[in-house]
């Protein structure tokens, strides 16, 4: 049994955990809800719905929906995705309400890690509050392979994505109504997951009308994160689960990087959420595990084709047309603020208008919580038609 004392430092280590911004709290039991067979998978365009349960739940005063939806996987096969889906109060106006879509930081490898089953998981889409009473309606989808069958693409950009705006296609319909815009809002893993939907959006989903993205110290560089992250145990956690899920979906070649006596804790690793605190001990002794022993390569960054699968899940220039609004704090030992500003000069450079919310002190964790109202009011201003802050040069 852990101490209070030890617990604490133990969610410490996990607050060093790369991409993660999730509660120490237990997850639900999952259930049939989140499976559907191939027939019904195909029968629907992506984004539409296969079922919905609606909650006991009111969160905030609104109502909270359970979504299993259509997607496509990066074969371009039809495939299910569950999510959340929250309504506001009151009677949706003449002109439809507004959609944010939420995407979430690293939850886990495997279906029983999905936010829409984790006890905490109304309460980690950061701002609901907030865009519930500006009467937004809010989604979060849970990625391919969380939830549903895995495994699940772990930062792979293109895979969320389309899972990111296809959940906007899902409230669109479970709602009934028009959606006059729809906007992007993420964290970390999420952050990735919401420049990609924004990169990709007028292709993908051109029925969408994008008001704007905001990503909260977002996976942007993948070579850059890992070099920096390769020396601590949270860094070796990040980098293990995404040579795990690469390996998975790409076929690429693990035991040619990885020392044997590591595989084994890769394995364990990739069936540990990041959820419970009951999960937290094992994530602490892989991280410790991987300090002993963990890459046969010298720069993992240099070697192919984890190089170009690092390159070609990187996020890219934006369409210009779109109002980015990015948050990072100075203390992030995650996501460095010098990556973030980075990317940011790209955006400003290509000629995007970009807000940036920098917190003082403010660590990876909170990213997304701390920068919340600042978002929402970004957000607020942009649909009204009022000038927002552009911090490019």
């Amino acid at each position: 049994m852990h101490t209070k004392s030890s617990i604490a430092s133990i969610c410490k280590f996990i607050g060093a955990l790369a991409l993660l911004a999730t509660a120490c709290l237990p997850a639900t039991a999952q259930t049939a809800f989140y499976t559907a067979d191939a027939a019904q998978i195909a029968d629907g365009s992506a984004g539409s719905l296969i079922h919905n349960a609606k909650q006991d739940e009111a969160p905030f005063g609104g109502s909270k929906y359970l979504v299993l939806y259509r997607s496509v996987g990066l074969k371009g096969e039809p495939i299910a995705v569950s999510g959340m889906v929250f309504v506001p109060p009151g009677t949706m106006p003449d002109g439809g309400w507004p959609i944010v879509a939420w995407a979430h930081p690293t939850s886990g490898l495997v279906p029983k890690c999905a936010p829409s089953l984790a006890a905490a998981g109304t309460s980690q889409v950061q701002g609901l509050e907030a865009l519930l009473k500006q009467g937004y309606v809010v989604t979060a989808t849970d990625y391919p392979g969380l939830g549903t069958a895995g495994p699940h693409p772990f930062l792979i950009g293109e895979s969320e994505g389309r899972a990111v705006l296809d959940s906007i296609r899902a409230a669109r319909q479970l709602i009934g109504g028009k959606t006059p815009s729809a906007a992007l809002w993420g964290h970390s893993q999420g952050g990735q997951a919401v420049l990609f939907a924004s990169e990709m959006a007028a292709k993908y989903a051109p029925d969408i009308r994008l008001a704007g993205v905001g990503a909260a110290a977002p996976a942007t560089n993948l070579a850059l994160l890992m070099d920096d992250d390769i020396d601590t145990a949270g860094g070796r956690n990040l980098l293990g689960m995404s040579l795990y899920s690469w390996g998975k979906i790409y076929d690429a070649p693990i035991d040619q990087v990885v020392v044997p006596a590591a595989l084994q804790t890769i394995d364990n690793l990739a069936n540990v959420c990041l959820e419970s605190i009951f999960d937290i001990p094992a994530r602490y002794l892989a991280g410790q595990a991987l300090m002993k022993g963990f890459l046969s390569v010298p720069d993992i960054t240099d070697v192919e084709p984890w190089k170009s699968l690092m390159e070609e899940n990187s996020a890219g220039i934006l369409p210009t047309r779109l109002p980015v609004f990015l948050a990072q704090g100075t203390a992030d030992d995650t996501v460095p603020e010098d990556v973030t500003a980075r990317y940011m000069s790209r955006l400003c450079d290509a000629g995007s208008k970009v807000t940036m919310d920098l917190m003082l002190g403010v660590g990876h964790l909170d990213t997304a919580k701390n920068s919340a109202g600042e978002f929402v009011q970004w957000l607020v201003d942009l649909d009204a038609g009022k000038p927002t802050t552009n911090n490019c040069p």
